[in-house]
């Protein structure tokens, strides 16, 4: 099946910087697909990229069939997109903002209002039709923002950090309007920062760092690559932790220490646990988890802070 999004060797320069540096992306029709990485990764330039915004450098990029560079208007005609920032009419009501926007696109006022009306509802908004922007609580605006974006009916939905600030129970309902859209078929492309949002959205991803792809496929192959089964988080109270670790070689297959815990790596987490006990040691604290898409997030791209 043909990708409605194809890059190879991607590049995007800004001067002497390479933002993106050389990287195949394929996007399947109908699937959930995100891009994980660490500030200056290079996650927004290739959506930028994408959205047909910012002209890629070098390399080959194709969106639904088309090449952004001669054809970025048609493009952009079928795509829906929700910045990471909500920038919507203040002075307007919920219900204006998306009329307004659908008529950017030449839908008829008659057929906006329609539409309209029938997002409010499909975000939950119905009853904060007429209320103005301003006063709606974040997740509110988030799902406004959402809405706008679908107001064209798009193939595809970019969506940078859709859940950013948000607290549990909007991002919550967020994620189930996102994954409504992709039972009717709609194709999501997004970044994000929450493994958890990662693992609960994204069919696949690719993880980049300094504007490179690290790995990719989806969520729980990249688990089962990168990381093992499952993880036991052992604390000792204030003490250096470093002693302890030493006294752990051996006892799984990889060990990390924390400034305030040892993470030890296991198929097994139950089985691990006894032998920290043989080992003479006394821990404050023992938790045995699943592994998770953060494990493998940073493995792959470190604990680093990098300011972007």
């Amino acid at each position: 099946m043909v990708p409605l999004i194809r890059a190879r060797e991607l590049v995007k320069r800004f001067g002497d910087f390479t933002a993106v540096d050389g990287i195949d992306v394929e996007v399947r029709a109908g699937e959930a697909f995100g891009f994980l990485g660490p500030n200056g990764a290079g996650k927004s330039s290739t959506m930028r990229m994408i959205g047909c915004v910012s002209p890629p450098t070098s390399g080959e990029l194709t969106i639904m069939g088309m090449d952004p560079r001669r054809q970025g208007s048609a493009i952009r005609a079928r795509l829906g997109v929700c910045p990471q920032e909500d920038n919507l009419d203040l002075d307007l009501t919920a219900r204006e903002n998306l009329v307004t926007y659908a008529r950017y696109f030449g839908i008829s006022r008659r057929t906006a209002r329609a539409r309209a009306d029938e997002l409010l509802e499909f975000v939950q908004l119905e009853e904060r039709a007429n209320s103005k922007v301003d006063p709606l609580s974040g997740g509110m605006k988030r799902r406004l923002t959402i809405a706008r974006a679908l107001v064209n009916e798009p193939e595809i939905v970019l969506l940078d950090e859709p859940t950013t600030g948000l607290d549990p129970q909007a991002r919550h309902l967020v994620w189930e309007r996102l994954f409504r859209l992709k039972q009717r078929g709609v194709t999501l492309v997004l970044t994000t920062h929450y493994m958890d949002e990662a693992e609960q959205l994204c069919d696949r991803l690719v993880v980049m760092d300094a504007g490179k792809i690290v790995a990719e496929g989806p969520p729980r192959t990249l688990i089962e690559q990168h990381a093992t089964r499952e993880v036991v988080e052992v604390r000792f109270g204030s003490e250096p932790l470093e002693p302890y670790a030493s006294k752990l070689d051996g006892v799984c297959e990889r060990i990390e220490v924390l400034p305030d815990r040892i993470l030890l790596y296991a198929d097994d987490g139950d089985a691990t646990v006894p032998a920290v006990y043989e080992r003479g040691l006394h821990p404050s604290g023992v938790l045995v988890r699943r592994a998770s898409l953060e494990d493998v997030f940073l493995r792959l791209v470190g604990r680093t802070l990098v300011e972007a």
